[in-house]
């Protein structure tokens, strides 16, 4: 037996019917952005690490990126997320670009992960940003792409929340508990943590980063008050906001949500799977500060990110992914014999000069032909023969319903599905 060389740890094979399921998130993924006014663009999958340095913060840096040294013993990184990206092509055309700006992306990324069930090395992910505005509305039109985005693929209220919080309100209770300035970004990155580790081991982070006893009581109180928001004039507009969007059951507020990138400065939020057998689907937030970092002038702005993984594998488990993608808008044209191989050619050109597209059968017994077509999942195959010749028709045959119909060769384009 030969040994097959395997593929690199933490990466994913395509096939067809993985990648046409992959292509029809990307079609809704596209839906989903452009309804709301959001362009397309790209950045490189290759950047300098001091960029991400600069914007994502200590952990994605020395744990999580793949770096390496080019040829001129510069330090590379394969990109481990495209907010530093944006930053960068925003700050280099800050004067030419024309705000807010409503950018989405899609496309792969890398990072130096432990493979499991909803994480690998490798994967692609859906990026939206709404760049320059500073207000809640923003914020709130955001949160709408994502909820339409759940309701174009299936996911009902029930089934996924977006959480939210709000680091403001969360800097001002921890300075009502008597957190010092200092000790905040590391005791913000512990709440993030919070469901990642043991409560014991918790509450040890806590006590070693200074925090006393009454101090801990405080913080669990805070982190267990669902009704927090109401402190807050931002959230309280955007709850009205997300009323007005008619989103407001898939948005719910939670005081434990932080987002562990050190940019966000005011909402953040991530969606979760209701019965908690994923990791987050997505997660985002509100930053001050996009360009400054990277050279450019400060510009504010809101987004988020989605991997395909987690989102995969939460749309199977509720029996929300389509079947038979790979051929679905294809046709199948049978050859009645090797006679007939000429005029079946000619049948295809017809066709695809209608804009289907389509598949050529080898001659063969028509039973063995149909059989492949219904194997490769196409649902409509033609037979052109003799007698079709002669009058100038073809025989439509529905694969999946066993219906079939005989038309005018004319009038190809009412076969369309």
């Amino acid at each position: 037996m030969k040994n097959i060389i395997r593929s690199v740890k933490g990466t994913r094979d395509f096939y067809p019917d993985e990648m046409a399921r992959r292509q029809w998130l990307v079609d809704i993924l596209r839906l989903a952005s452009e309804s709301f006014g959001y362009q397309q663009f790209e950045g490189p999958c290759l950047e300098r690490i001091d960029l991400y340095a600069a914007k994502s913060g200590e952990e994605l840096v020395k744990e999580q990126a793949f770096v390496f040294e080019d040829r001129g013993g510069d330090p590379i990184s394969l990109r481990p997320e495209l907010t530093p990206t944006l930053a960068r092509m925003v700050a280099e055309k800050q004067n030419q670009l024309v705000y807010p700006l409503r950018w989405w992306s899609f496309g792969p990324f890398w990072r130096y992960e432990r493979p499991q069930k909803g994480r690998t090395r490798e994967f692609y992910q859906w990026n939206i940003d709404l760049i320059g505005s500073d207000t809640v509305q923003s914020d709130a039109e955001l949160l709408a792409v994502a909820a339409n985005f759940f309701k174009l693929v299936g996911l009902k209220s029930d089934m996924v929340q977006i959480l939210i919080n709000d680091r403001r309100l969360m800097d001002r209770k921890l300075t009502e508990i008597g957190v010092l300035a200092e000790k905040k970004p590391e005791l913000l990155r512990l709440i993030d943590r919070i469901d990642k580790q043991p409560a014991d081991v918790w509450e040890k982070n806590l006590a070693d980063l200074g925090l006393v006893p009454d101090q801990i009581g405080a913080l669990k109180d805070l982190l267990a008050n669902d009704q927090l928001w109401k402190e807050s004039e931002e959230l309280s507009m955007l709850f009205r906001y997300v009323d007005a969007l008619g989103i407001t059951e898939y948005i719910r507020y939670e005081p434990k949500i932080i987002r562990g990138l050190d940019y966000y400065t005011g909402l953040v939020f991530e969606a979760h799977e209701a019965r908690g057998d994923f990791r987050a689907i997505l997660g985002g937030g509100h930053y001050a500060n996009l360009v400054g970092d990277v050279g450019g002038d400060p510009l504010p702005g809101v987004g988020f990110a989605m991997g395909d993984v987690v989102i995969m594998l939460v749309l199977e488990a509720y029996g929300l992914l389509p079947a038979d993608l790979s051929y679905a808008s294809t046709v199948f044209v049978t050859v009645f014999n090797q006679e007939m191989l000429e005029e079946s050619i000619r049948l295809t050109t017809e066709l695809r000069n209608e804009g289907f597209n389509v598949i050529l059968a080898e001659p063969d017994k028509l039973g063995k032909q149909l059989k492949l077509a219904d194997r490769l999942g196409v649902k409509i195959a033609l037979v052109l023969g003799p007698d079709e010749l002669k009058s100038d028709t073809v025989v439509v045959k529905n694969l999946r319903t066993f219906e079939q119909r005989v038309i005018p060769r004319r009038e190809l384009a009412s076969i369309r599905m």
